[in-house]
């Protein structure tokens, strides 16, 4: 399969260097365009001769070689109409593609914070329909740049050759037709900012029925979110009318107005034809253009309300349209040695004034694993989420001795693999949830969570689809393909966030003796509200409600720490497995 090649271009948020950047293609555009519209004039004229020549009683084979030239002038016509579509429609495309594939790289490329005030449906909607809408207005304007400025400039010409005074009074209503639609401009614009909000929200509304369906289900909620999808579906059709109605309901009207001239037209040309002026074939030529001419200026009127939508869209894409420049490199990762050093380290809100975790020193090398632990909103996940880089953080996070921002996102990417507390998995195989596109051995990692007998009782093993965010799976068989995946490329550090909440305490053993054996390259940190294996690990961080960490080995953490002794006495002790977590 081909791949998909996006050359870079410089600031991809004005309109004109999309054409700047297809320069070829916008070259043949105009060739095709140009020598398409100025001969199309080419039509009407032999259709008067042909006319006259067989009014006039002329011999058939004049008549038969104007007739000849009429249809092969119409075929050539049709052919550089053909071309010019062509490369228009090209145009759009490769548009079409670098807009798109800009709005996802931005996407991409977003911190955690700004992704998590997006709003899905309005991504989902920018990025497909305001693109379409965007390049549609674009295609129309440069189709109609053409079909309409170009052509209604060489109809006016030909027909003032014809009579300036025919033409400058049956020309005289084309401007108001115009005038009309540049008013309408403000009001259409107003409908179409209210529609494509609509349109976001239903997006929005349809991924969440689908992410939350069994939920929804499950408690009797069908109906209640039918009826709400229902009124935002009536409020997005109402909106879509408001929209298009003045577009599409307006153009009949613009033709009526720009053809009102054709009264003159017969009057003052038929008043020629019987004064000998013209010809029934000057009479029938100058109909035609001025005909075509008038429809080309209603579909100009219309085009003006077509960029006006499209205006919208452009808005609502600009912010997203920048071009993202990738720091991707080849890492020579070097797996021994691997350290981290934690001095001091913070994680606030977004807005500064509040620290969620604070004051956090603690360190590791390669072949430890690092449980955190604590009560009920003490900051584990936060804590897990702060050593992947994905946040801003305070105070210093060293992994190999640099600090942890300093490195590019793929850096970040290549060293350190996460698995927060959802599963996420994807509507596929096991083979390809695990792999994420890479092509190699599974059977390894599969057998560190555990999964061989839940694997042999699959027909299609590897290749088993899991459906949407795995629901065939067990929730247990869930969290071990999801900390598999973890696990997969062996990384420098695995940081896994409750990863055996639904796995029995006899399985999580046997993973954690699989982890310590088979992992001595990586530095594994585990984030866990159980601690029965907490005795089995290298170093626990405890953390308390008062922002303050308790560091050092479960030994020495029992004798140190009153509450840890306590949760663990409880769960290991009496089998509480939730209590005071």
């Amino acid at each position: 399969m081909a791949k998909l090649k996006i050359e870079p271009m410089k600031q991809p948020d004005r309109v004109i260097n999309y054409w700047k950047k297809e320069k070829l293609v916008v070259a043949c555009i105009i060739i095709f365009g140009l020598s398409f519209n100025i001969s199309i004039i080419l039509g009407p004229i032999y259709q008067g001769k042909l006319i006259d020549s067989i009014v006039g009683g002329g011999k058939l084979s004049q008549i038969a070689m104007l007739a000849g030239t009429y249809i092969a002038l119409i075929g050539a016509i049709q052919l550089l109409r053909y071309f010019k579509r062509f490369y228009i429609r090209r145009f759009a495309n490769s548009t079409s593609a670098t807009m798109r594939l800009m709005i996802y790289n931005n996407i991409m490329h977003k911190s955690i914070t700004e992704l998590e005030n997006e709003n899905t449906g309005n991504l989902m909607t920018r990025a497909v329909s305001d693109v379409d809408l965007c390049v549609e207005g674009m295609r129309k304007f440069t189709t109609e740049l053409f079909d309409t400025g170009v052509l209604m400039a060489a109809y006016l010409i030909s027909l003032l050759l014809y009579d300036v005074r025919i033409t400058v009074l049956s020309a005289f209503f084309i401007p108001i037709a115009m005038m009309l639609a540049q008013k309408l401009k403000s009001i259409i614009y107003k409908y179409s900012i209210a529609y494509r909000k609509q349109s976001s929200e239903v997006a929005d509304l349809t991924y969440d029925t689908i992410e939350n369906a069994i939920l929804y289900r499950a408690n009797g909620m069908e109906v209640q979110n039918r009826a709400k999808y229902s009124r935002e579906l009536e409020e997005l059709q109402n909106k879509a009318i408001k929209a298009n109605i003045l577009e599409n309901s307006m153009q009949p009207i613009y033709n009526v107005i720009a053809l009102l001239g054709i009264i003159t037209v017969i009057y003052l040309g038929g008043s020629k034809v019987i004064g000998g002026g013209w010809t029934i074939g000057i009479f029938s030529t100058y109909i035609t253009m001025f005909i075509a001419m008038a429809n080309k200026a209603s579909k100009a009127a219309k085009l003006f309300n077509s960029v006006q939508k499209s205006q919208v869209s452009w808005k609502r894409i600009k912010p997203y349209l920048t071009e993202y420049e990738s720091k991707d490199t080849v890492m020579n990762i070097d797996l021994n040695n691997t350290s981290i050093i934690a001095d001091q380290l913070g994680l606030c809100y977004a807005n500064g004034k509040e620290n969620i975790i604070e004051n956090i020193s603690f360190g590791a090398k390669q072949g430890d694993i690092i449980g955190i632990t604590g009560p009920i909103a003490s900051g584990k996940s936060t804590l897990g989420l702060s050593l992947t880089g994905l946040y801003p953080y305070i105070g210093s996070l060293k992994i190999d001795g640099k600090e942890l921002r300093d490195y590019t996102e793929y850096e970040r990417s290549q060293m350190i693999s996460y698995l927060g507390h959802k599963p996420e998995l994807f509507s596929d195989t096991i083979y390809h949830n695990i792999t994420l596109g890479q092509t190699k051995d599974i059977t390894p990692v599969l057998r560190d969570v555990c999964f061989e007998e839940d694997l042999a009782a699959m027909p299609e093993g590897q290749d088993t689809l899991i459906g949407n965010s795995g629901i065939r799976l067990s929730g247990g068989q869930q969290a071990r393909i999801a900390l598999a995946r973890a696990l997969f490329n062996k990384n420098k550090v695995i940081i896994v966030d409750d990863p055996f909440s639904a796995v029995d305490m006899k399985t999580e053993e046997r993973i954690i003796e699989n982890l310590k054996k088979n992992y001595k390259s990586s530095i594994i940190i585990i984030m866990s509200h159980r601690l029965t294996i907490f005795n089995r690990i290298s170093q626990v961080i405890f953390l308390n409600d008062n922002k303050l960490a308790e560091y050092g080995t479960h030994e020495e953490l029992m004798k140190t720490s009153k509450l840890y002794a306590t949760i663990y006495n409880l769960q290991c002790t009496e089998g509480g497995d939730d209590h005071g977590a």
